[in-house]
């Protein structure tokens, strides 16, 4: 990369904090914050990865990745400045963007790319009697932590099925071992698969994955079309064949104040990269192509963005 086009990168950082309001881009002294995840997930993972490849691409703009609640929480720190980037289910940022519930306004946001899929990934222990999602009527059930794309999904699912059940927030560490302790019955993931910290679970301790598609025509009719019908492979987490669940897409997205030349940058990353972009335990369930990055709903791509596809696309 040319040095006047790194110097426009890091001068775009500075730039942002007079010239496009509520930003927070104190200039080349700090580079970019990542909001990722929970630790043992895959925005975790993802995002470290992602970070790694835009310093090896653009050595100048550098990363942070820091760990979350999941994608409001996220969200959140995209509105008030404290992270640049962040991770976000499409059915959270479609709701965000619009100011639809949860939400009591519009949030603006821009999305760099739509980066992979999200499994909904509702866990029991093998030898547990729940079979379907109303099986859990009368159970408790963690739906994710506060702050979580998983906790609105999960209401969401309940809600759709009329199911009525003790309901804990809990993140992914503490649900697990709530779980094994049997203070649960089940819990609720968003994340890619296999997630890391499931994975150990399942090591140590047969799990199995419940179905959830039944409710997919009545999540759709409620919230849109980021819900689809996904399956997890044969052989996740030890199951004998795939398993039906509902699957909701996961953008990259920024405010709209990132600079146009920052959001170009890693679009293009996002393309030169994608192989290096996918943690080696997800290959095969998992992947990056030009023609899925632009498909992000309701959240309009980042003019930045939407150049550097246009022009890769020759």
């Amino acid at each position: 990369m040319r040095a006047s086009r790194r110097t426009v990168l890091l001068g775009g950082l500075g730039f942002a904090v007079a010239a496009c309001g509520p930003g927070t881009y104190p200039g080349p002294d700090r580079g970019l914050v990542v909001a990722a995840g929970e630790p043992g997930g895959f925005y975790v993972e993802f995002g470290q990865l992602l970070a790694a490849q835009i310093g090896a691409v653009e050595p100048d703009l550098r990363c942070e990745v820091v760990a979350t609640a999941g994608s409001a929480d996220n969200l959140g720190r995209v509105r008030d400045g404290s992270a640049d980037l962040a991770l976000v289910l499409a059915d959270v940022a479609s709701s965000a963007h619009a100011g639809e519930a949860p939400f009591t306004e519009p949030s603006p946001l821009r999305a760099i790319g739509r980066v992979y899929e999200n499994y909904m990934q509702l866990v029991v222990l093998a030898d547990s009697p729940v079979w379907t999602v109303t099986d859990l009527s009368g159970g408790r059930i963690s739906l994710g932590a506060d702050g979580s794309g998983a906790a609105i999904f999960g209401e969401r699912l309940l809600a759709a099925t009329g199911l009525v059940a003790g309901v804990d927030h809990r993140p992914l560490a503490e649900a697990i071992t709530a779980l094994e302790g049997g203070t649960i019955d089940a819990l609720l993931w968003s994340g890619g698969v296999p997630t890391p910290a499931l994975a150990a679970l399942a090591a140590r301790r047969p799990i199995r994955l419940v179905e959830t598609v039944a409710q997919l025509p009545a999540m759709q009719a409620a919230h849109g079309s980021a819900y689809e019908r996904v399956a997890v492979p044969e052989g996740g987490y030890g199951a004998a064949r795939a398993v039906p669940t509902i699957g909701v897409p996961n953008l990259l997205v920024s405010a709209p104040w990132l600079p146009d030349e920052v959001a170009d940058a890693i679009a293009r990353v996002l393309v030169s990269r994608a192989p290096s972009l996918v943690p080696p335990q997800a290959l095969g369930t998992q992947y990056l192509d030009q023609r899925s990055l632009v498909t992000t709903g309701r959240v309009p791509l980042h003019p930045g963005a939407a150049t550097a596809y246009r022009d890769l696309r020759g």
